[in-house]
């Protein structure tokens, strides 16, 4: 057998002002055939995986490109297409295959592009032939268009948010393309549409419960191969955004439509509950005031760079130092001139610094203090899960008890070892502010005291009723009450 696999991913919020280009992904992941590290990144499990499955079953493996840029914005339109057409023109090179197995995100949008992976797909799907297969893990929080569903003959999404599970997902989506060449089975995928655009951590109720017993449905279920849930991703504006459930069945589509339309109305019924409380910037310094011991995790949930959105908002750490708090931890503003300007200075050195806040309304004033520059690292890295996560060039700076790290590469806060990478112990700490959603939970939630949810400022489109959509659909909740009605 001959496999060909490579991944091209982002996460694109339409609303963000940070535009893509090929410099995104050169800072995050940009690797030619067989350049992919040991360790897989987000959405390039595929290919790590792939290396094992096809040595273990003496198959060739040829890889293609492999490109991840952290969310932000639209792509340009010419970095895509790049990129796209790299990995056709590997591919093309590559024939004949028995199957293609690729690495995706599912919510990248580009200029002149809604639906990227449709169009790659399609392209593939046409190059190679209606008989070989054509599959990918994506990551839930993205659309699923009827282009992309027509091409592919099926799609694994991880399980997990936080995303701790992408290998293990990355393994069910290579058994199933095995157990497919080989002749054992024949995947069919149906699909629900929820009607709907939410929210769905798993790391509490009552998705962590949803998501155990689809997994156990797996295990259960005669000709069950696969069950998805489609989180959707309400910062995408785009015209199929929303929340769909996806089966993979041996050549049962019956019992597939049957179960993803159950367990989606079931879905439909929660809306609304799955999100944890979150309160204002006020309410949130109380609280982390307030306890009796250290370190409280104070999550900036809405300006969370992993959305796609700057990361440099300011108003939660206004709200400490105008409230005194000391032995504060920030991880991180990201402000690429601010951490120029303290490595020309040097460590150890005392200057005026102006930082955060300068991409866009709504994230706070830019924050002026005199600062002890304490800590420079070249292209520093934090752990998620297996792989590793880049910051970029950081800067860790001091002032009034508050110790802030400076990021030049946007990323969300993943796990403590940000702070420790650069120097400072996070368990030491009486206050850690973080920038993250969910995906912080999993790490963090192994020293925190206690975590705080805050919701603090408009970075981010999170009122799904309430923003100025162009292109996606106003017929599911919760811009309507009832879509069903």
């Amino acid at each position: 057998m001959r496999l060909f696999t490579a991944a091209l991913a982002t996460e694109t919020n339409t609303f963000s002002p940070i535009a893509i280009d090929k410099r995104a992904f050169e800072a995050s992941l940009y690797a030619r055939p067989g350049e992919h590290p040991a360790t897989p990144t987000l959405c390039t499990a595929p290919i790590t995986v792939g290396r094992e499955v096809c040595a273990r079953e003496g198959w060739t493996l040829i890889e293609g490109s492999a490109s991840w840029a952290d969310p932000a914005g639209l792509v340009a339109r010419a970095t895509y297409e790049d990129l796209r057409d790299e990995i056709l023109e590997q591919l093309q090179a590559a024939l004949p295959v028995d199957g293609v197995v690729l690495g995706l995100h599912g919510a990248m949008v580009a200029q002149g592009y809604d639906d990227p992976e449709g169009d790659l797909l399609t392209r593939i799907r046409a190059m190679v032939g209606p008989d070989v297969l054509v599959c990918a893990e994506l990551d839930p929080h993205s659309h699923l268009t009827a282009k992309r569903a027509e091409a592919a003959d099926f799609f694994v999404y991880f399980k997990e948010f936080p995303h701790t599970d992408f290998v293990d997902r990355a393994r069910d989506l290579w058994s199933i393309a095995v157990r497919t060449l080989k002749g054992e089975i024949r995947p069919v995928m149906s699909v629900f549409d929820c009607r709907m655009i939410d929210v769905f951590p798993t790391s509490k109720q009552p998705m962590r419960g949803f998501v155990d017993r689809i997994m156990a449905l797996e295990q259960s279920q005669p000709g069950l191969l696969s069950l998805s849930v489609v989180h959707g991703f309400m910062a995408g504006d785009v015209p199929e955004m929303g929340t769909k459930l996806v089966a993979v069945t041996d050549n049962q589509p019956a019992l597939g439509s049957s179960l993803v339309e159950t367990l989606g109305r079931e879905l439909f019924a929660m809306r609304g509950t799955f999100m944890v409380r979150q309160v204002d910037e006020v309410a949130a310094v109380d609280a982390a005031l307030a306890a009796p011991k250290g370190p409280v995790v104070i999550a900036d949930v809405w300006d969370n760079p992993g959305g796609g959105t700057a990361g440099d908002a300011t108003i939660i750490l206004d709200e400490l130092i105008r409230r005194g708090a000391r032995n504060v931890a920030v991880g991180t503003i990201w402000d690429p001139i601010a951490v120029q300007i303290c490595f020309a200075a040097g460590e150890g050195a005392e200057i005026m610094l102006r930082f955060g806040a300068k991409s866009a309304p709504y994230t706070g004033m830019p924050i002026d203090r005199r600062v002890r520059v304490q800590a420079l690292k070249r292209d520093a890295e934090m752990k998620f899960g297996e792989s590793l996560a880049p910051f970029g060039d950081a800067a860790w700076v001091t002032f009034d008890g508050i110790d802030v790290i400076l990021n030049s590469t946007r990323a969300q806060s993943f796990d403590p070892s940000l702070f420790s990478v650069m120097g400072i112990e996070p368990t030491t700490r009486n206050i850690l502010l973080i920038k993250s959603t969910n995906h912080f939970y999993d790490s963090f939630s192994r020293i925190a005291s206690e975590i705080v949810y805050c919701s603090a400022g408009k970075p981010y489109p999170n009122q799904p009723a309430e923003t100025d959509y162009r292109k996606a659909r106003r017929d599911i909740w919760p811009m309507v009450e009832n879509p069903w009605g």
